[in-house]
C-alpha cells in the first residue's frame, strides 16, 4: 500500500499535464522511498524507466538500451544503442509525438561511470527542449552528487531542471499511517526509534510489541536495521569510522563543538567539516537558542531517529547482542526510554503546532519553532524552554513537553511561565504537551488565566 507524498506527486502531475518538455530532479537519502514514489506516478502512465547500476559505461549502457527497446517495440533485445547520447537523442525523437517520461533512477552510477554523460544530457536538453513532449525525472540517492553535479551553479545541468524535490523522511502523521494496529502510544516509541524512514517503518511489525520490535530488529544480528547505520555512512561517505565516533560522542551526550573534538581526539576544523556532511546528509542537526543566528552557544544533536536510537542503545551492547542476549540487553534500554523519548515528543509537539497554525487554529502566527536556553539572571542558573515561537516583538508563544507517566503538576507550568518572563513580549501563549493527563490544580491555573493550553498525546496525535 502506497502511503503520504501527495505534495510530491501533486507537483509531479502538473509538470506532467504541461504536455511540453519537463525536467524533475529527485533526491534524498537512501531508504526514504523515492523509488516508490517514481514508480507510483509513472504506474498509470508511458514511461520509460531505467535504474543505473555500480559498474561500467558499457553494462548501463546495455540496460538503458533494453528499457528503452522495450518500451518502443514492446519486447526485450540484445542490441543496444552505440552511446549514450544515441540513446537519449531516440527518446527525445520519440517524445516529439506523445508525452513520455524517462526516469532515471541512481543517477549518479551511471554518470560515474560515463565523465560526459552530464554534457550530453545539457546539449540533448538545449536541442529538443522546445520540440520535445518528454518528462525527464533524474533520480539519486547520493546527496552530496546530486546537490554538487546535479543541482549546483557549475554543473552542466544548472538551469535545465523545471523542479526539483528533495524528498524527506515521513512526519509523524504520516507514520502514523504506516503503523495502523498500534496503539497511541506504541506508534510514538515506533516513530522515536525508526524515524519516519519507510524502508525502516516497514521492517516494524504490528502485530509485535514494542519490545519484540525493537528485539527482532536492532537486537537481532541478522536482522536489516541491525546494521544499517554503519553500512548507509559507507555508501555516503569516506572515512566512516570519523563520522562513527562524532555520530557516538554526539548520541552519548556531547553537544558542544569542544566536547565533540575532545571525546573524538581531532581539532575543532576538522569536526566542523565532518559535522557539515552529517547535517547535509540529515543525520546531525545543528540547534541555537531561538531567536539568535549565530551562538558560541550551539549544540548538535541526533536529527535522525534511527541513528539516536542505533548509536545510543546498540552500539555500546554490540557483544552482547552478537550472542543472542536481546533479553538482557532490552533490559538495560527499557528503564531509559522515557527519558529517551523526551526529545521526540518534543518533535512531535512541534509538528502538532505546525498543524494548527496551518489549520488557522494557534492563537500565535509564528514564522518558526525552536528549543531556547541560556542564563536565569535572577535565579543565577540555567533556563530551558522546550518549543518557543515568535510573531512579532509583541507576541509569542512558550511550550513544554512531558513524556512521563504521571500527570503533569502546577509547577510545570509555573517554571515556563518564569522562563518566558526572561522575553519582554506583552501577549503570551502557553502550551503543555503530556503524554499522561495533567493534575486539577494545573488544570485550574490554566483555566484560570485563559491563555494556557493544556494537550494531552492523545489530543496530539488526532489533530
Amino acid at each position: 500500500m502506497f502511503i503520504g507524498r501527495e505534495r510530491e506527486l501533486n507537483a509531479l502531475d502538473n509538470l506532467y499535464k504541461s504536455d511540453k518538455f519537463e525536467f524533475a530532479v529527485i533526491y534524498g537519502r537512501r531508504r526514504v522511498g523515492k523509488t516508490a514514489l517514481i514508480n507510483q506516478f509513472i504506474s498509470d502512465k508511458k514511461a520509460i524507466y531505467f535504474m543505473g547500476v555500480e559498474s561500467n559505461a558499457k553494462q548501463n549502457l546495455e540496460n538503458f538500451s533494453k528499457s528503452i527497446m522495450e518500451f518502443a517495440n514492446g519486447i526485450e533485445t540484445e542490441s543496444s544503442f552505440l552511446s549514450f547520447q544515441a540513446a537519449f537523442e531516440y527518446v527525445f525523437k520519440l517524445a516529439e509525438k506523445e508525452r513520455i517520461i524517462l526516469a532515471i533512477d541512481e543517477y549518479p552510477y551511471v554518470a560515474r561511470s560515463s565523465e560526459s554523460l552530464a554534457s550530453t544530457l545539457q546539449l540533448l536538453i538545449d536541442k529538443y527542449k522546445d520540440t520535445s513532449k518528454l518528462m525527464l525525472i533524474l533520480c539519486g540517492s547520493s546527496m552530496s552528487y546530486m546537490e554538487d553535479h546535479v543541482l549546483a551553479y557549475k554543473a552542466p545541468l544548472y538551469g535545465r531542471r523545471t523542479a526539483q524535490i528533495k524528498l524527506l523522511p515521513f512526519d509523524f502523521e504520516e507514520t502514523c499511517e504506516c503503523l495502523q494496529g498500534m496503539s497511541d502510544e506504541d506508534k510514538a516509541l515506533i516513530y522515536g526509534i525508526a524515524s519516519g524512514t519507510p524502508q525502516y517503518l516497514l521492517q516494524m511489525s504490528s502485530k509485535l510489541s514494542v519490545e519484540d520490535n525493537i528485539k527482532n530488529t536492532y537486537l537481532n544480528p541478522t536482522s536489516f536495521l541491525y546494521e544499517e547505520p554503519t553500512n548507509l555512512l559507507k555508501q555516503e561517505v569516506r572515512e566512516p569510522a570519523t563520522y562513527t565516533a562524532i555520530i557516538t560522542a554526539i548520541a552519548t551526550g556531547s553537544s558542544r563543538m569542544s566536547e565533540i573534538s575532545s571525546k573524538v581526539g581531532e581539532d575543532t576544523n576538522v569536526c566542523t567539516r565532518y559535522l557539515k556532511n552529517l547535517i547535509n546528509l540529515g543525520i546531525v542537526q545543528k540547534e541555537t537558542p531561538y531567536g539568535e543566528k549565530a551562538s558560541r552557544r550551539s549544540i548538535y544533536s541526533i536529527e535522525d531517529n534511527m541513528f539516536r536510537f542505533w548509536y545510543r542503545f546498540v552500539l555500546d551492547n554490540n557483544s552482547l547482542i552478537v550472542r543472542g542476549a536481546a533479553d538482557l540487553v532490552y533490559k538495560r534500554i527499557e528503564p531509559q526510554l522515557s527519558d529517551y523519548m523526551g526529545k521526540i515528543f518534543e518533535e512531535i509537539c512541534k509538528q502538532y503546532l505546525w498543524k494548527l497554525l496551518i489549520s488557522g487554529n494557534c492563537p500565535v502566527e509564528f514564522k518558526s519553532l525552536g528549543r531556547w536556553w541560556g542564563n536565569d539572571p535572577k535565579e543565577k542558573s540555567q533556563a530551558e524552554i522546550d518549543i518557543m515561537g515568535e510573531q512579532d516583538k509583541n507576541t509569542a508563544l512558550f511550550a513544554e513537553c512531558k513524556w512521563t507517566n504521571e500527570k503533569v503538576d502546577l509547577s510545570v507550568l509555573e517554571t515556563l511561565i518564569k522562563h518566558s518572563e526572561l522575553f519582554h513580549y506583552k501577549t503570551k501563549y502557553y502550551y503543555l504537551f503530556s503524554k499522561s493527563g495533567f493534575t486539577k490544580g494545573c488544570i485550574d491555573k490554566a483555566n484560570e488565566m485563559g491563555n494556557v493550553n493544556l494537550v494531552e498525546y492523545v489530543n496530539v496525535i488526532s489533530i
